[in-house]
């Protein structure tokens, strides 16, 4: 089946769905599908090979910019177009893209929704004539539901199905200017419509999701995603003096200052001896004065605490490895977490709020207890037994590792994909017959 995946990159940043469709694409092709990933706006950031590695990159940053600011440049030839897409610009338009918030790119957002009458249709058209050079797609997939401004042009062009996978939308919406978000929501659930399957990562969002863009009951498919196991394996022994970890971009959003509150009251307890932490994940240009305040509050633990930024793959296994717990106690509707797999796959229990897709996840692999969301007392108080009881800590997540070893690895997201699409889409139906 020849399928194409649309990846929007973060440049500099680190970004879970970038990883979720890495993998994907990595794992169709090894079960024989001819997947191609077509990165947009900027490159992606990853922590394991490219699969999008010799496709061009589309819709790039700074034209998608300069089409929104400028009539002008919306009839620029495409020598200028391509120019702009040179890799040392596009570097640099990451550097600014790191510190972009929704509250400043409402219009764009409406504009991009609304696709071929949308200020970007230019770019749109090239990625078309970049897909007819290709061997014609069966099945095209977009890796979130912000991109479906384009569907109508890609189905009237290649009349195949347009599956759209489902992460986090709702939040980068709610995030928009008052002035356009009720706009927003209503084009993104119009152009929703011309969507023949929805993805996504869990239970939760899926409900959720098929509320608010007013979707007909069975329209979206639950699989969650998965990971590469390669290199994901516990430590050989409980790693003393115990550690509470955190693993992901280091934000407010994330509930990092929550975890280091709940810290902070630990080592005030003092029940649990010597305690460490350990924080790594994504770190940019945004959030580095919001770093620089939770060092402030460790201060009076120095030595005790440890920050490891934008780490690669297998300084990012070895860092599970040091933990005892981990715990990103975010604050707004996680639809999946896939740091909680990753942790459990390293064989480290996780705490996690009682919200959003985090109940789900540790209901199905047993893998954490659940505390009060943004409190850092709960964190605290759920934490500390498995602190003070590292065997106890290790046996949950030795226990749940099996789970992850069968229910979130990649290859199983690949499969539950393929059949999904076959069994919901006439189209592909046909092909995989």
């Amino acid at each position: 089946m020849n399928i194409v995946q649309i990846t929007p990159g973060a440049g500099a940043m680190y970004c879970g769905n970038c990883f979720r469709d890495n993998a994907l694409v990595a794992e169709l092709r090894k079960l024989g599908h001819n997947a191609v990933m077509v990165p947009l706006y900027l490159p992606l950031t990853l922590d394991e090979a490219d699969q999008s590695a010799g496709t061009p990159l589309f819709y790039n940053g700074i034209n998608v910019y300069l089409d929104q600011q400028s009539a002008l440049f919306r009839k620029a030839p495409r020598w200028l177009r391509k120019t702009l897409g040179h890799p040392k610009l596009l570097r640099w338009a990451a550097t600014r893209a790191a510190k972009t918030r929704a509250q400043d790119v409402g219009e764009l957002t409406i504009s991009m929704l609304r696709g071929e009458q949308g200020n970007q249709v230019a770019e749109l058209e090239s990625l078309i004539v970049w897909l007819r050079t290709q061997p014609r797609p069966d099945v095209i997939c977009l890796s979130n539901a912000l991109l479906v401004g384009m569907v109508r042009r890609l189905k009237e062009e290649f009349r195949c199905p347009i599956v759209c996978t489902l992460q986090g939308e709702d939040t980068f919406l709610d995030s928009l200017p008052e002035a356009v978000r009720p706009m927003a929501w209503g084009l993104i659930s119009e152009r929703c419509r011309d969507v023949d399957l929805f993805i996504a990562p869990s239970h939760y969002f899926a409900e959720l999701m098929t509320r608010r863009l007013e979707l007909n009951e069975g329209r979206v498919q639950v699989i969650y995603n998965g990971i590469r196991l390669d290199g994901f394996s516990p430590a050989h022994s409980p790693p003393s003096p115990p550690v509470l970890g955190f693993f992901a971009r280091m934000c407010r959003e994330k509930g990092l200052d929550t975890l280091v509150d709940a810290f902070v009251i630990l080592k005030q307890r003092n029940r649990v001896k010597n305690l460490e932490l350990h924080v790594g994940g994504s770190l940019g240009p945004a959030d580095d004065a919001f770093v620089a305040e939770q060092k402030k509050k460790l201060a009076p633990f120095e030595g005790a605490y440890e920050f490891s930024p934008n780490v690669d793959l297998a300084t990012k296994q070895s860092f599970y490895r040091s933990l005892t717990v981990m715990s990103v106690p975010a604050l707004y509707g996680e639809a999946f977490g896939l740091y909680v797999i990753e942790a459990l796959a390293c064989g480290v229990p996780v705490v996690q709020p009682a919200v959003a897709a985090f109940p789900e996840l540790i209901d199905a692999t047993g893998g954490g207890v659940l505390c009060q969301p943004a409190s850092a007392e709960s964190l605290a108080d759920a934490a500390e037994p498995l602190l003070a009881d590292a065997i106890q800590a290790r046996s949950m997540g030795i226990a749940a590792r099996q789970v992850v070893q069968s229910d979130f690895t990649a290859e199983a997201m690949a499969k539950q994909f393929i059949t999904a699409i076959t069994n919901r889409t006439p189209a592909a139906q046909k092909v995989h017959a």
